[in-house]
């Protein structure tokens, strides 16, 4: 209880507003060099983790004026895990298979892994319907169809020739956390809390 005393303060919540911020904007100019070759019916659906934490970034903005808003919690839990657990996964398969990972590497392993870790302890505080939920699983399985059917996906070196089992990968990985979204956020006799 000490700790979600800690996360409701009005001071966490600025800080960790602020860390996603900045972690959006990195995100976005990490994936400049790629958006820039991006035809624009994809450009919404080609930087997956920095809109993770944009749509984080609502949810906090919401949480400091004491309210909740259920669309953005669900887009945010799904994204924040699918694309956190993925980043991570990626990096590992990567200094695995090329046995060796620059310091870049280790930052975004980091990064997504608390970006996964505060998607789920925010939960308790989340507010959405079954809607909502809804909503943001189609955005997430339409995203890994634009990944992977029309090839959209980040680009990770020597990764990009095996697309096809990392796409049907991150298919099972989008499921998951759906499932998980569900089960933190909406079936019964989950843990609730109050932002007061």
């Amino acid at each position: 209880m000490y700790l979600y005393h800690i996360l409701r303060s009005r001071s966490f919540l600025i800080l960790l507003l602020i860390v996603n911020l900045l972690g959006t904007a990195y995100g976005y100019v990490w994936y400049g060099y790629q958006l820039v070759e991006t035809e624009p019916r994809f450009l919404l659906f080609v930087p997956d983790s920095p809109t993770a934490s944009l749509f984080f970034s609502f949810v906090l903005l919401a949480f400091l004026f004491k309210v909740n808003w259920g669309m953005m919690e669900a887009f945010a839990i799904v994204t924040l895990l699918k694309y956190g657990t993925w980043a991570v996964g990626m990096n590992i398969l990567l200094l695995l298979m090329e046995g060796t990972l620059d310091w870049t590497g280790y930052m975004l392993m980091i990064s997504h892994a608390a970006m996964a870790i505060q998607g789920i302890l925010y939960a308790p505080f989340y507010r959405m319907k079954r809607w909502h939920l809804a909503a943001a699983s189609i955005w997430t399985l339409h995203d890994v169809v634009i990944d992977y059917v029309y090839k959209q996906m980040p680009r990770y070196g020597i990764l990009d020739q095996y697309y096809q089992p990392i796409g049907y990968f991150t298919f099972w990985l989008s499921i998951c956390c759906i499932g998980a979204a569900y089960f933190f956020c909406l079936r019964e006799k989950r843990l609730e809390l109050l932002l007061q």
